[in-house]
């Protein structure tokens, strides 16, 4: 049992205040898992340079001094709190992970993109909404997610929001039956692998379809065909959340939409606090439908 919470603004007031609705929805799931959590933000970036959201174990890295440690390989700036950084560089993805790999091993690169920061910590959303300040995050949309695990280690890593490529993050409530089979499948193709986790199979498989050519609508109709199990999947790009459900529509899911925003969690007391909500229309998504919001 997990918890999945998505957050789409159409106003600007709501952007202005994205961290403020979204954490009492994160807070709420704490209930449905405790493990880990995590949360990926759209916003648009005036400067337009790749962001790279980094995690350290050390609960106060010297996020100040990286960019002058990194700066004879990397034209870099750094901004961190406690153990979540992110670098602004227009370096691509290979040479930040080399360069990291080199002189700082201990960082994990957890996300790229120009749009998309990430952040992602084991255990409870109300510490981890508090250590990363949530509720000062501002942006179009997010995605998160509360973990109780099941299937693999409560770590960082294994926990949701899952990326592949750029401005690309997935969060799943369910479990899939086939992973193993599509992990062979995408690593005969060269696609590598970070955790054991089932719901970075289905995240590599979509970003892997799209690379192909296949629209998100298209990617996923695959993936109907492909991926066995139960699931809820929510889905963050650079311009969009999209949701879906499996055959059956086992995993719970309830969207909330207004002319100011949409929001989706996976029981209806996430979404109770939100302003006009007497008035959404409210509805659950039918089973292998593709529910898609655009900026």
């Amino acid at each position: 049992m997990c918890g999945i919470v998505g957050f789409f603004a159409k106003t600007q007031s709501l952007r202005e205040t994205l961290g403020a609705q979204v954490v009492p929805m994160i807070v709420c799931m704490g209930d449905r898992g405790s493990d880990s959590a995590g949360l990926a933000v759209f916003a648009d970036r005036a400067n337009g340079h790749r962001r790279y959201s980094l995690y350290s174990r050390e609960r106060n890295f010297p996020w100040d001094g990286l960019a002058d440690q990194l700066g004879d390989e990397l034209a870099c700036q750094v901004q961190g709190m406690s153990n979540h950084g992110i670098l602004l560089s227009e370096a691509s993805e290979a040479e930040v992970k080399a360069v990291l790999c080199a002189q700082c091993p201990d960082l994990h690169l957890l996300s790229a993109g120009r749009l998309m920061d990430v952040y992602k910590d084991i255990g409870h959303p109300a510490d981890i909404s508090q250590r990363y300040d949530f509720n000062s995050l501002r942006g179009s949309h997010c995605v998160g997610h509360t973990r109780m695990a099941t299937e693999s280690a409560v770590t960082p890593v294994h926990s949701h929001p899952f990326v592949a490529g750029e401005d690309f993050c997935l969060v799943h409530n369910g479990s899939l039956s086939n992973h193993h089979s599509l992990r062979r499948k995408l690593e005969g193709l060269g696609i590598e692998f970070e955790t054991d986790n089932d719901t970075e199979a289905v995240c590599r498989f979509l970003e892997w379809r799209m690379r192909e050519g296949d629209t998100i609508e298209g990617a996923l109709d695959r993936a109907f065909a492909e991926v066995d199990g139960f699931y809820t999947l929510l889905i963050g790009t650079a311009d969009r959340i999209v949701l879906v459900r499996d055959a059956f529509a086992c995993k719970p899911a309830v969207v909330a939409e207004t002319t100011d925003y949409v929001a989706i969690g996976s029981e209806f007391r996430t979404l109770a606090h939100l302003p006009g909500i007497g008035d959404a229309n409210l509805f659950e998504p039918g089973p292998e439908e593709i529910y898609s919001w655009k900026v």
